[in-house]
């Protein structure tokens, strides 16, 4: 293998743990713009939100533009802005206030007396998986917590100069940046709003004149805090992995860009981006949207009245990192239930469980238990890393059946491009212990009841992914090349363990392909023909018109949302 390809590798698909989450091949990059003082910046989805506490401005960046915009010229002294649930959170620092964003309009939710002494004007927020909001009281040394019935509590008490905030991935640790002290501080959190257990986390030994500001989390539970010359990272354990040194002086940062693997940087400087070889956590959607007609392009993710949810449930962990799911029960049902997992897709790269957070809501309003999983993308661990999640996540079902009103004979999966692939490969490969991770101390059964590859490959060392994998590409490496690491050429058994096609045998459970008519619907078809000929029943449905991602699209959304019901019905609701 090259050298330059061992490097492009060693960038592209660090592991877990390993310091250096910076991405070395990528600068530091100053985004142009007339800021006096960025502040907290958030991303929504599509849209990084930037305050200038200073120039009183609010402003939009849209990356795939490059496009830089005021959204509010009189926005006021908004010292920091975290989005989640579909709305934009904003601490109105003075005017004592925490507000959400309303069209053009910031509604108060709750505050303190603008003109109390010493002052309680709120400095930075984070905003919980339930909606309730954590906001800093930087003079009064306390955080505070405002329930989702706006009513407010102290949560923590006695943390010198509260600055920066942020939340662990699962909702179970809040961090809290103690400014003039230097040092980072973890509370476990009982029940909403109230911690316990408070202990120093991690000290900005930079040889700095003054500490610990801004904060964000990635998904691996990686801790970043803004210094007086950089951007600090600590992994969970309270160990230092890595610096960001910054032109000018940071003041806050978070994760951005459809990929989420850009951190923004705002500080005196203005508006910085780098590249990270790990990913930020995404905002859930809202869950009270309008449910839209069928000629909306993306169907809703409103969460009905016979749905209940349950928002990053820890079902497996690798060492200190927690792999999280999205839970939906249905409401009036009388148990045990048929459950399924739900797999996105994004290339074995990109992606997070939110992305196919309509399905699960759909198929759970439809009487199934849905678990939307989140997995290990290749830039934060290689094959077989997000494999044996996807694994561990029918174990998870199976072991805690009774706590979800699972029937634990009777678990499907489905999944869209690379997650189709993996569902492939849970279907195909369960059996195989290459691809049960250490970490996975379950005995419990990965096999499924049913499953649904909706426009992923079964095959990888044949095919076009084998096409593309083949030799190494410096340039341009395939996506399946960054994902296992290496190439077809240089590791076959690899990509053989990774290959679902080469994993059937006659105890296969029934597997159903759903494709779109101009999605290449003779993909697969080997697999479909040594399915018949050990006699599993398989099959394959085509949707009219339909392209790569019809099935997050309406209005091919709801009818495959049926077939499935259908499909599912067969041989989970026997």
């Amino acid at each position: 293998m090259h050298n330059t390809w061992i490097a492009i590798l060693a960038s592209a698909a660090l592991n877990y743990g390993i310091a250096g989450v910076v991405d070395r091949s990528s600068a530091l990059e100053k985004i142009p713009g007339d800021f006096q003082l960025a502040d907290g910046p958030s991303w929504s989805g599509s849209l990084l939100y930037i305050p200038d506490v200073k120039g009183e401005k609010l402003y939009t960046y849209q990356p795939r533009g490059q496009k830089l915009n005021v959204l509010l010229p009189d926005a006021g002294r908004i010292s920091a802005s975290f989005f989640n649930h579909g709305k934009l959170f904003l601490s109105d620092n003075r005017n004592a206030q925490i507000t959400f964003l309303r069209g053009k309009q910031q509604v108060r939710i709750a505050g303190q007396d603008p003109k109390a002494k010493p002052s309680a004007r709120p400095n930075d927020l984070v905003v919980d998986s339930r909606g309730g909001i954590y906001y800093t009281l930087t003079q009064r040394n306390q955080v505070i917590y405002i329930a989702p019935n706006k009513k407010q509590s102290v949560a923590v008490e006695g943390i010198m100069w509260a600055n920066g905030i942020t939340l662990s991935p699962d909702g179970s640790t809040l961090y809290v940046a103690a400014y003039k002290a230097k040092e980072i501080w973890a509370y476990d959190i009982v029940t909403p709003g109230k911690t316990t257990n408070g202990r120093k986390f991690a000290a900005m030994d930079f040889n700095e004149d003054d500490g610990a500001d801004g904060m964000c989390i990635d998904r691996a539970g990686n801790v970043y805090c803004a210094g007086a010359t950089g951007v600090g990272i600590w992994n969970p354990k309270g160990e230092l992995l890595d610096k960001i040194r910054t032109p000018e002086r940071p003041i806050n940062c978070a994760f951005g860009d459809s990929d989420l693997r850009s951190l923004y940087i705002t500080g005196f400087g203005g508006l910085y981006r780098q590249r990270m070889n790990t990913y930020g956590v995404s905002p859930h959607p809202g869950t009270t949207q309008v449910r839209p007609n069928s000629r909306t392009a993306r169907p809703s993710t409103a969460l009905p009245n016979n749905v209940t949810a349950h928002l990053d449930v820890v079902y497996a962990q690798d060492g200190d990192r927690k792999l999280l799911t999205d839970m939906f029960i249905p409401k009036n049902l009388t148990g045990p239930l048929p459950a399924i997992v739900v797999v996105h897709g994004g290339g074995w790269l990109n992606g997070d469980k939110t992305k196919f957070r309509a399905l699960a809501i759909k198929l759970a309003s439809l009487g199934y238990v849905t678990s939307a999983i989140q997995y290990r993308l290749g830039y934060e661990a290689t094959f077989p890393a997000g494999a044996q999640d996807c694994l561990a996540s029918v174990r998870f079902l199976r072991d805690h059946a009774k706590r979800y009103q699972i029937d634990p004979n009777r678990i499907g999966a489905v999944g869209g491009s690379a997650g189709g692939h993996l569902v492939g490969l849970m279907a195909t490969g369960w059996n195989d212990p290459a691809l049960k991770g250490e970490f996975d101390r379950s005995k419990a059964s990965a096999k499924l009841a049913a499953a649904i590859v909706m426009a992923g490959p079964m095959e990888m060392i044949t095919g076009s992914v084998a096409e593309r994998s083949m030799e190494p590409n410096p340039k341009k490496p395939s996506n399946s090349n960054i994902w296992l690491g290496t190439n077809l050429k240089a590791d076959p058994k690899l990509y053989r363990l990774a290959d679902a096609h080469a994993h059937i045998s006659k105890d296969d459970p029934p597997l159903l392909f759903m494709v779109g008519e101009h999605d290449k619907p003779k993909r697969n078809q080997p697999s479909r023909d040594l399915m018949k000929k050990l006699g599993i029943p398989t099959g394959l449905k085509i949707y009219e018109d339909g392209k790569h991602g019809c099935w997050n699209q309406n209005p091919w959304f709801e009818m495959m949302a049926a077939d499935m019901d259908n499909y599912f019905s067969k041989w989970l609701k026997k």
